[in-house]
């Protein structure tokens, strides 16, 4: 054996570019097979017309804050049939394939309609079931967004993604398929038809074959309801001077919400409001704020091309926002010159940095820096983040360090607080999946989940004990007030950057609040991850930091902090 490896010493030494081909070999060789583990096969479902969907995505091990972990992933996104401006088909993955031709027990169709019945009565509360629909593989009952799970589908979470998505209808099909829709666009159909259980909760009824088990969203969240690619921004009483709040108009005898918003989006504006037959176009301003919200009732008038729609009045407009983006805050740029003090930018790791920094950009028009580098940041627009974090050419300095010698390096901070709960949630999903990824099942369900809450809860109080301590002009955001009411609270930060904001470019930053860094609730978690040993931690940090502000005459935390 050693008279081998002699020969073979002597032989590479002679030729040693044999040696490196040979090591390129068996690098891209184990390069090969670890791509490989990283992507799971999808099965296709027989009698299907839909292609493969989403494969799992593959989370990487997490080396330490400076370094941002990587995921792949693939998804999968076809258009329905019938359809030119409906919603993606989201498909989840599965490892069974299933046949359209069986359709289980039809012995047992009554028993099972009258458990369905029982669990309906228990979701009163966020929905209303309306009956069983007739649906069509041609030409859908429900447009909107699909998406299916052939091993865990449940009505709660049918529901919970359409309303998530602002539909006003959900509905189930074959025990496994979620379909959403703003109008049910089919017949009734018996209720002894609607016979398939739930892949994940045999207890309730999910449609059957080409039948849909539908219910009415009672809890839609208006701020995001879609119909088609427009989202549902509200309805809004008529502005004094609409002939210059909303300047483009068109008069409509045949009106619908979709001949409204096709006009608009010609026109090349993001407003598009419907006032009976007329179809007005423009966008946000002083004018037109869209902040006061009326009854949705008082807009409750039916289309007159579409009796299923609302079309609005006269004196109260129903508005959509279109997919034309309003480039009155589009425009970014380094700092003209060098700014004489560094602004940090500070969170907890999952409080929503990224998102803050996104609308700290189009408020102020200037790039904002970071303390570390993400090259998957920097190349989805945050120019800043190659910059050294003192360099003097961003408005503000994202980071997340703790530590007394790091926060007095900063001459003043935006310290940005989240939910302890939903902070380690986002962070370990972004740790696993990267930014708009998830971890795995597997990853929560294992020791990894454990481990990172045991060592992140306590980093997320001390985090915001030392900022408060050590920071100079620190001015505190809580991540839901910046949710609920975006425009406030982002003139309270931009004017701690010493910049004036235009009102317009603000209401134009409403607009596009939501960025590319939002995660879609598709693969939210049906169960809660908190032990009681957990949040009896967590509860416990989230006092010490509560009584820390109360001490510094600032509000406490919010109530929806502690668990319920």
């Amino acid at each position: 054996m050693a008279k081998l490896l002699v020969k073979l010493q002597r032989y590479f030494r002679r030729k040693p570019v044999h040696f490196f081909t040979l090591l390129a070999f068996y690098l891209a060789a184990g390069s090969l097979v670890f791509l490989h583990s990283g992507f799971a096969g999808e099965p296709t479902v027989a009698g299907s017309q839909r292609s493969p969907g989403a494969s799992e995505r593959l989370g990487l091990p997490y080396l330490g804050v400076m370094q941002l972990s990587r995921g792949f992933k693939a998804a999968a996104v076809t258009m329905p049939e019938g359809g030119r401006r409906h919603g993606p088909w989201f498909k989840i993955t599965s490892k069974e394939p299933v046949e359209r031709g069986k359709a289980g027990d039809y012995g047992s169709t009554w028993s099972r309609a009258l458990r369905g019945r029982s669990g309906r009565e228990k979701e009163e509360d966020r929905a209303r079931y309306i009956g069983c629909y007739v649906d069509n593989t041609r030409r859908r009952t429900l447009r909107g967004v699909s998406f299916f799970d052939y091993k865990k589908m449940t009505v709660f979470r049918c529901q919970d993604n359409c309303a998530e998505r602002g539909y006003l209808y959900a509905g189930l099909e074959f025990g496994a398929e979620c379909y959403c829709g703003h109008k049910v666009q089919a017949s009734n159909a018996s209720e002894s038809e609607c016979n398939m259980e739930c892949k994940g909760e045999r207890s309730n009824t999910c449609g059957g074959v080409n039948r849909l088990s539908i219910y009415r969203l009672e809890l839609a969240q208006e701020s995001a309801r879609r119909y088609g690619s427009a989202i549902f921004r509200g309805c809004f009483r008529r502005p004094e001077n609409i002939s210059i709040a909303l300047p483009v108009s068109q008069l409509m005898l045949n009106m619908s919400v979709d001949k409204c918003v096709d006009f608009c989006t010609e026109k090349e504006y993001p407003l598009s409001a419907l006032a009976g037959t007329t179809c007005r176009c423009g966008f946000p301003t002083t004018l037109f704020t869209l902040h006061e919200r009326e009854d949705e009732q008082l807009c409750a008038q039916k289309c007159a091309g579409e009796e299923f729609e609302s079309c609005g009045t006269a004196e109260y407009l129903l508005v959509y926002q279109t997919q034309v983006q309003d480039n009155r805050c589009m425009d970014r740029r380094f700092l003209p010159t060098h700014a004489k003090q560094l602004v940090a930018l500070a969170s907890f790791p999952g409080a929503g940095n990224t998102w803050a920094r996104h609308l700290i950009e189009l408020a102020t028009g200037f790039y904002t820096g970071s303390y570390y580098f993400d090259g998957s940041l920097y190349n989805k627009g945050f120019k800043g983040e190659r910059d050294h974090w003192r360099s003097g050419r961003t408005i503000c300095i994202k980071t997340h360090e703790s530590g007394q010698k790091e926060i007095e390096s900063f001459d003043s901070a935006i310290l940005l607080i989240r939910n302890p709960y939903k902070a380690l949630m986002a962070e370990f999903n972004r740790k696993y999946g990267g930014h708009i990824g998830f971890a795995a099942h597997t990853h929560w369900k294992g020791k990894e989940w454990p481990e990172f809450v045991a060592n992140y809860a306590p980093w997320w109080a001390t985090h915001t004990l030392d900022w408060l301590r050590y920071g100079k002009k620190v001015l505190v955001v809580h991540f839901e007030d910046l949710k609920r009411d975006l425009f406030v609270q982002l003139q309270r930060m931009v004017g701690l950057l010493g910049i004036t904001a235009c009102e317009d470019r603000l209401l134009c930053v409403e607009g596009q609040k939501d960025g590319n860094f939002k995660r879609s609730g598709l693969r939210k978690l049906e169960y809660d991850p908190y032990t009681p040993e957990m949040r009896k931690m967590i509860s416990g940090y989230i006092k010490t930091v509560d009584t820390a502000l109360k001490l510094r005459n600032l509000s406490g935390v919010p109530d929806d902090y502690y668990p319920r």
